[in-house]
């Protein structure tokens, strides 16, 4: 393979894929031999054509941003010359991109199946768990020790007790107190739990008596509540309601669901140069096939939409989605300016490191993980998906605070794409899908799967129904997730508001 790859005939730049020194040559497709005015790291971008300060620079068959200075053939362009080419608060017109452009149905084969948990109200879970969600955050070595307890006893029963600390639900006021109380009580209803402790202090803003509006209807089999300051010894009555729960959950057993009923979340972090190559269009096509089956994808990080959002937009269902989609994109603008930030203060010092200049470049990489899916629905932060096909979530680009609000949301796995590498994981399994062959080697305990073949002579259709394959065993519970094993299951809720 070429040391280098173009993804569009529109662009201006190739993108290394190995290191080059200065006065090394690469021969692109038109024969022409370009000789590297300068060192350049691997996944970064090498100038093909001249560009005049000003002008659009293409990656992807898209503006990219503005050259800062002239660029040269066989220049590095990076962030000393390449800078940012968006404004700041936007007029959007709806412009629906034409049919053949936007998946929409499928392809007539048999859907598959996967074996699930089937719960009372008709939703779907792929693990049978117990989960212990604390109004607030004074209680959480409560919680912790409630959950360690009850694990060891009951492991073997059902697939585990889990617990999720936060720091949140005193102090808070208004809308921020809601939004922690909306994010929970999602995560109270999500049908990886079979069954759910909620347990209170009892002077507390989240209150249980408050809390439980914020749940709504629910089940008294599957929901219970204890308030600690009310107990003589909390651990003793905690493990007599979990004992209750994990009873009424043995009940439930895998049986065959189609896969319309799965849900996944998209999410990528620590990117580098190859994430909008490799793994995040890997994920796209993952997506587009559980849509075209009837299923449900849900995309996130709105700050890294900036950039990319017209392409959502014109893929939208109907002008009802997309002023929904203006206004989730303007919103999270205003929310920077209301705090005094610049809007575009993006890609991280990681990201840079690994090739991505401006924040143009990462979001069209970052929404590639949506596929070409139509955009059927948007729904707000700690809102449950309603509408089956590809959903857009209010939620920042961080990844803890995103793949909690991913995991509420409903998803049942998330597909994290990564080029750097993490270890965390979210409430639900958490798929780290390496850009790169090297990291999928250097850590192989955080990574479950590695995109990077796809540098290396592997075809998309290939990849994809590799992928596809280890997603249904994940979901049949014939496997799990390097988080799930180590036990790295975390939430973060998303802060704006008043601390009292």
């Amino acid at each position: 393979m070429d040391g280098w790859i173009r993804l569009s005939e529109r662009d201006q730049v190739v993108i290394a894929l190995r290191s080059y020194e200065a006065g090394e040559t690469l021969q692109l497709k038109t024969n022409v031999v370009l000789t590297l005015r300068e060192p350049v790291p691997r996944g970064h971008k090498i100038a093909t054509e001249p560009v005049g300060a000003g002008q659009d620079v293409y990656k992807f068959g898209y503006s990219i941003g503005k050259a800062a200075a002239d660029l040269k053939p066989g220049d590095w362009v990076h962030s000393h010359n390449l800078r940012t080419g968006l404004g700041d608060i936007l007029d959007y017109r709806y412009e629906p991109a034409t049919r053949d452009e936007r998946q929409t149905a499928a392809n007539g084969e048999p859907v598959p199946h996967f074996q699930g948990y089937i719960r009372a109200n008709g939703e779907v879970g792929i693990r049978n768990e117990v989960w212990i969600i604390n109004t607030v955050g004074c209680i959480n070595k409560t919680c912790e020790i409630l959950a360690r307890r009850a694990d060891e006893r009951f492991r073997g029963r059902i697939d585990g007790v889990f617990h999720f600390a936060h720091p949140l639900g005193c102090s808070q006021l208004g809308d921020d107190l809601r939004h922690t109380q909306k994010l929970l009580a999602s995560l109270v209803h999500h049908p990886n739990a079979a069954a759910v402790l909620v347990v209170g202090l009892g002077c507390e803003n989240n209150g249980i008596d408050s809390f439980k509006q914020a749940i709504g209807d629910y089940d008294p089999r599957r929901v219970q509540f204890l308030k600690s300051q009310d107990e003589e010894d909390e651990l003793e009555a905690g493990m007599e309601l979990l004992e209750r729960l994990v009873e009424y959950a043995s009940v439930f057993h895998r049986e065959p669901v189609p896969i319309s009923k799965l849900k996944l979340g998209l999410k990528c972090g620590g990117s580098d140069g190859f994430s909008g190559i490799t793994a995040n269009p890997l994920v796209g096509s993952v997506s587009d096939r559980l849509i075209a089956s009837g299923g449900t994808a849900i995309l996130t990080e709105v700050p890294e939409m900036f950039g990319a959002e017209t392409i959502l937009m014109n893929r939208a269902a109907d002008e009802r989605v997309f002023e929904g989609i203006v206004t989730l994109v303007n919103d999270f603008k205003q929310y920077f300016i209301r705090h005094g930030q610049v809007i575009y203060e993006n890609p991280s010092p990681g990201n840079k490191e690994g090739g991505i200049t401006t924040l143009e470049e990462k979001s069209l990489g970052c929404t590639q993980k949506g596929g070409h899916a139509i955009v059927s629905d948007v729904v707000q932060y700690g809102e449950r998906v309603a509408v089956n096909g590809l959903n857009l979530l209010e939620a920042p680009g961080n990844d803890l605070v995103s793949v909690t609000a991913l995991a509420a949301a409903g998803a049942h796995i998330v597909l994290f794409t990564t080029g750097r590498g993490t270890p965390f994981g979210g409430p639900v399994p958490t798929v780290k899908i390496s850009t790169n062959t090297e990291l999928a080697q250097r850590k192989k305990n955080w990574i479950d799967y590695n995109a990077g073949g796809l540098l290396e002579g592997a075809t998309m259709a290939e990849m994809t129904d590799e992928l596809w394959n280890e997603l249904v065993s994940l979901a049949s519970g014939e496997s799990r997730t390097h988080n799930e094993r180590n036990g790295f299951r975390e939430i973060a809720i998303f802060k704006d508001g008043v601390i009292l």
